[in-house]
């Protein structure tokens, strides 16, 4: 058996090994010089002489005690499972034990059932003890899989709470690194964006910190590298775990209440200077625990009821993209804006029914069409406005092939597949004379729809199409000039002028054609 090969326990990194640094000493400055504190955390194993005394007749802290009892017997060099370093063909995966986990269970645990050992590994690996190497679910799978065992720095008896500072670094962090296997996946990513957005004050600081514990850790070796970059991403999958999944680490707040002494008190996994840590207003920094006076309960009634009279108010990108669309069309409302001209519904005013109907639109309408594509395609003068400047481009097939699609959804059912066979043979048959652009998912889709014709077998090529108009053709649309001049135009006062010429030419027709009815009777009489 190869020394690779021989069963034993995991290797913990050296950076694992050395003490915190005292209690008031910020140990994570980006300031500080490469190899002081910014590399790896250091904290003593298992909560020993750290930061807080947990109470150990506490519900949580006998589990933890029974489950590291476990850990401990299965790392064992004689009686656990064996933990070896894994040869692939280019690589190899260093202290990682297979599905012999679940063997081990039902052994040692005196379990009859493999799906109850599953089970009850699946909860020990929810809490972190151990997790997969390639997957961010922690849970127990009796395959193939490969797990590593979680160093004692990061087991949950130590009592964490990381701050959002904390994950921000981490994060921060994986993005610098270029290596495959460190990659954000989406929700990771999107994490990212939602704490750079919150500490948009301080980011720099976290920049600052990440870059520096990138650097201390280029310089560790290779294989102690990978182990501790797998070790600190399953304590944040256990800490602020993939969406779907039980977050192991919450408290009910009922049984919060329940505890007369917090004993959780936040610790920076990175020892972060105090002053980028945000402390509850409830826990005190300090780390000697004491009875509560009944100025301390006094002082918290005090704070919670301040608390119940504060006013929050967090107004949503909803609602703010409401308002603005409220505000928007608050003149094309006539319940709060009364319209000019009157409601021909309501009133003997025709004029509305006439500028509806005119080919001159009015400048009300023509800035409707700015609020959106859609507004500008509901408005027929709209419409063909839109399908003039996209003649003009000579890109009008792209609004054709639209209304054409628009038109089939309306089509009596027995004219729907011949028209739908009309359609590709004018817009996307291979020589079609208006042939459109249309990306390769979208026209295999509709390829596959048209062998059972329906109402909806262009759904997808027109959404594509409608994208793509409204992206590229519509925005052009609104700097034209076209568009512009109708913007803009304003029609001319009928001056008194004109209105006595109208009258001359009314009166001058009139003469006109009672003259030739004299005529026509003088004709006729003689």
């Amino acid at each position: 058996m190869s020394e690779d090969e021989r069963p034993g326990r995991e290797p913990v990194p050296a950076a694992m090994a050395e003490a915190s640094p005292p209690s008031g000493e910020p140990s994570g400055g980006a300031t500080q010089e490469a190899g002081e504190g910014t590399g790896a955390p250091e904290c003593p194993v298992g909560g020993a002489g750290g930061t807080v005394d947990p109470d150990e007749d506490s519900p949580n802290m006998i589990v933890y005690r029974k489950i590291e009892d476990i850990i401990t017997r299965i790392q064992d060099e004689t009686e656990g499972v064996p933990i070896r370093t894994v040869k692939s063909f280019m690589t190899k995966i260093p202290s990682v034990v297979t599905g012999q986990i679940v063997q081990w269970l039902m052994k040692n645990l005196a379990i009859e059932d493999p799906a109850e050992a599953m089970h009850v590994g699946s909860l020990i690996a929810a809490q972190g003890y151990f997790f997969p190497i390639s997957d961010h679910v922690l849970s127990l799978k009796d395959d193939g899989t490969f797990y590593r065992f979680q160093a004692p720095y990061f087991w949950p008896s130590n009592c964490w709470e990381p701050e959002n500072t904390d994950y921000a670094i981490y994060l921060c962090k994986r993005t610098m690194q270029n290596k495959t296997r460190l990659e954000l996946a989406d929700y990771e990513a999107e994490n990212l964006a939602r704490l750079q957005r919150a500490f948009a004050r301080k980011w720099e600081f976290i920049f600052m910190q990440a870059e520096a514990q990138v650097k201390i850790d280029r310089k560790k070796d290779k294989t102690e590298r990978k182990i501790l970059d797998s070790q600190e991403r399953a304590f944040w999958d256990v800490h602020r775990p993939v969406p779907g999944c039980v977050n192991t680490t919450e408290m009910d707040i009922r049984k919060c209440r329940r505890i007369k002494i917090p004993q959780r008190v936040k610790k920076s996994v990175y020892g972060l200077a105090e002053e980028t840590q945000t402390q509850s207003p409830s826990h005190t920094p300090s780390h000697v625990t004491r009875k509560g006076t009944k100025e301390d309960v006094e002082k918290e009634i005090l704070f919670l009821n301040m608390q119940l009279d504060r006013h929050c108010m967090k107004m949503s990108k909803v609602a703010d993209s409401l308002m603005s669309y409220t505000d928007q069309h608050l003149e094309y409302d006539p319940f709060v804006t009364p319209p000019e001209p009157a409601n021909p519904w309501t009133s003997d005013d025709f004029t509305a029914w006439d500028l509806e109907a005119s080919k001159d639109p009015s400048q009300q309408r023509v800035r409707k069409w700015g609020f959106s594509l859609d507004e500008a395609l509901k408005d027929p003068a709209g419409r063909d406005q839109f399908l003039r400047f996209l003649e003009s481009e000579f890109s009008s097939e792209n609004l054709r092939f639209w209304l054409a699609v628009q038109d089939l959804k309306r089509r009596p059912l027995h004219e729907v597949a011949e028209r739908a066979q009309e359609i590709w043979a004018e817009f996307l048959a291979e020589g079609a004379p208006s042939s459109i652009n249309l990306d390769s998912h979208s026209y295999e889709r509709t390829s596959q729809n048209l062998k059972d014709p329906g109402r909806y077998s262009y759904e997808d090529a027109q959404d594509h199409i409608y994208k793509l108009m409204k992206s590229d053709s519509y925005t052009r649309f609104l700097r034209s000039n076209a568009y512009q001049d109708l913007l803009t135009a304003r029609k001319k006062p009928e001056t008194e002028q004109g209105r006595r010429t109208s009258l001359e030419k009314f009166t001058r027709s009139v003469g006109k054609s009672l003259t030739g009815k004299r005529l026509t009777g003088l004709m006729q009489s003689s």
